[in-house]
């Protein structure tokens, strides 16, 4: 099963540099999360929306040409809307994606880069989203089900995850409330960094900024993860970020699971 997670600033941006064209030369892949769409449903290119032999689900933000989640799968799934919070569901940041025996989720955390009220918004979010996944991941235990959270997290978590971690200390992305929210995550949830778990080599990152030389400097951080339950972690054999060629400033994370992708059972009359 391989599992590609990719920011795309802006759908229509990736689809005009080849998104399509790249994702039909690196089937077979099982399941695409994307986020930061910047796009409603009806200005999703076709291109995309349609891919062959795949089911897919949008959720876009109710403000126009902000952010926004989907997910694109091989198998048929059970959608899930949002994690049950009015503020950040209208952001488009959250879309669940249910299988047998596993649940994807395609999250995008908030920037508070832009300034102290983004910030403090950040702070919501993470404030919220952990009591969900700590519920979330409860439930599909029970169920026997594991769990894969992908995404932007718009936090690097150590100082290997970025190149200037020095003189970044004190800005958004790395601010040490960020990093302790994710270590309690981790604590709590016992979640796994999946490339973390396979890779543990410096200078991996996911974006660069757009200013200076950048990319061409691999001056960069590492912002885009999958979190997986212990199981499904276990069963991870690859791990990648994808470089060959620019879609947006984020680079497409890829993963490979040894796991079978098959859609829930159906429930008889009256199922979904």
């Amino acid at each position: 099963m391989r599992i590609i997670s990719l920011n795309l600033n802006g759908v229509r941006s990736a689809e005009r540099k080849g998104l399509s064209v790249w994702l039909a030369q690196v089937r077979p892949w099982d399941v695409l999360c994307l986020q930061e769409l910047k796009a409603n449903l009806d200005d999703i290119p076709a291109t995309l929306a349609s891919v062959d032999g795949t089911h897919t689900a949008f959720l876009p933000a109710q403000k126009k040409g902000y952010s926004g989640v989907g997910l694109m799968a091989s198998a048929p799934f059970t959608p899930c809307f949002g994690f049950g919070d009015s503020e950040f569901d209208a952001e488009g940041r959250y879309l669940q994606a249910d299988f047998e025996g596993l649940s994807v989720v395609s999250a995008y955390f908030p920037s508070g880069s832009s300034g102290e009220a983004r910030q403090q918004a950040k702070y919501r979010f993470l404030d919220r989203f952990l009591p969900h996944l700590l519920s979330l991941a409860d439930k599909l235990a029970e169920d026997g089900r594991e769990l894969i959270v992908c995404g932007d997290v718009n936090i690097a978590h150590k100082e290997i995850d970025l190149k200037n971690w020095k003189s970044n200390q004190k800005n958004s992305g790395f601010l040490p409330e960020e990093r302790a929210w994710l270590d309690r995550m981790f604590a709590e949830t016992g979640l796994v960094d999946v490339f973390r778990a396979l890779d543990p080599r410096p200078e991996q990152y996911t974006w660069w900024s757009n200013r200076g030389q950048a990319w061409a400097k691999n001056v960069g951080w590492r912002l885009d993860y999958q979190f997986a339950t212990p199981g499904i972690a276990a069963r991870a054999q690859a791990v990648s970020i994808y470089k060959d060629q620019r879609f947006s400033d984020h680079a497409p994370l890829i993963v490979d699971y040894d796991f079978t992708l098959t859609p829930l059972p159906s429930r008889g009359k009256g199922a979904a």
